[in-house]
């Protein structure tokens, strides 16, 4: 448990350390060298502990590590351009239970219909938010940086899935680690594309910031996340993933000073709510004998 909270404390941490360095880098080149960085620390890791290429897994740790590299950073980022990072935890609280979404139609298990409702009112209760909460314009509507936002969480929860797949067969901190290797030719070319344009006038704030998401947010917090899960199990330590909006929200509010509101804590505690008793009745269908 304890193991799963460090790494959810470091996932809380993403969306307000993106807004800070999106002071001095643009989306692109943040998303392309923060993965550079954290392949660097995965390519250190690899050689020192002697691990082998998982060759006929490849390909599967290649589409995940698009996902998780490139699809969440990216769109996070973007998004981060447009809406509070408070804002975007709240949102993102539904994440645990799209990813139990994706487990169940991609994995072939059949969760009963309490399953399938609750995953409608997780989802009808974050589409709410973004409509009762004002954005930067001031205007009570959805803004693109949720609908951005949207696509950050359908790709970290399709990305969880496969994680979760090879984690079977392989270790979870080599998985990201082989993830970051398998797609670090982008990230290499990525960084030298977006050089010249993605960078503007950074200083000490925002160089931190881009190192936390590399070796923070891009490897680090899946070493801890994936050793709790492995020792405690998944559905016992996956409950300290409700945590992480209100962890959000506590450090947007003290590194950024963004203001939380009722709103946000209210939402925040309903999602996280409807997640737990998703998760419940995810794993009682699992045992419930057929």
């Amino acid at each position: 448990m304890a193991l799963g909270f460090v790494g959810v404390v470091i996932f809380g941490a993403t969306l307000p350390m993106t807004k800070l360095a999106l002071a001095g880098f643009d989306p692109a080149f943040l998303t392309f060298a923060r993965a550079l960085i954290a392949s660097s620390i995965a390519i250190f890791a690899l050689l020192a502990l002697r691990r082998k290429p998982p060759v006929a897994e490849l390909g599967s740790i290649a589409v995940a590590g698009g996902l998780l590299v490139f699809g969440f950073p990216g769109f996070s980022s973007i998004a981060m351009q447009t809406v509070p990072a408070a804002h975007g935890g709240v949102v993102l609280g539904i994440l645990p239970l799209m990813t139990a979404v994706f487990a169940a139609t991609l994995g072939g298990e059949r969760p009963g219909l309490l399953f399938w409702t609750l995953s409608l009112i997780g989802a009808a209760l974050v589409i709410v938010f973004t409509f009762v909460t004002s954005t930067p314009t001031g205007n009570q509507t959805v803004s693109m940086g949720d609908i951005w936002l949207g696509c950050a969480g359908l790709a970290a929860a399709c990305g969880y899935v496969l994680f979760g797949r090879l984690s079977r067969t392989l270790p979870g901190w080599e998985v990201i680690a082989w993830a970051l290797i398998v797609t670090m030719p982008m990230s290499l070319a990525g960084t030298a594309w977006t050089w010249r344009t993605g960078i503007h006038a950074p200083g000490a704030t925002e160089f931190a910031a881009l190192g936390y998401l590399g070796a923070g947010s891009m490897f680090l917090g899946f070493v801890f996340w994936n050793a709790g899960l492995a020792i405690g199990g998944i559905a016992r330590v996956g409950q300290v993933q409700l945590l992480q909006a209100f962890i959000t929200l506590g450090l947007s509010a003290l590194l950024l000073g963004e203001a939380i509101t009722t709103a946000m804590i209210g939402f925040a505690i309903a999602v996280g709510f409807v997640v737990w008793l998703g998760r419940k009745a995810r794993i009682s269908d699992a045992i419930r004998p057929s």
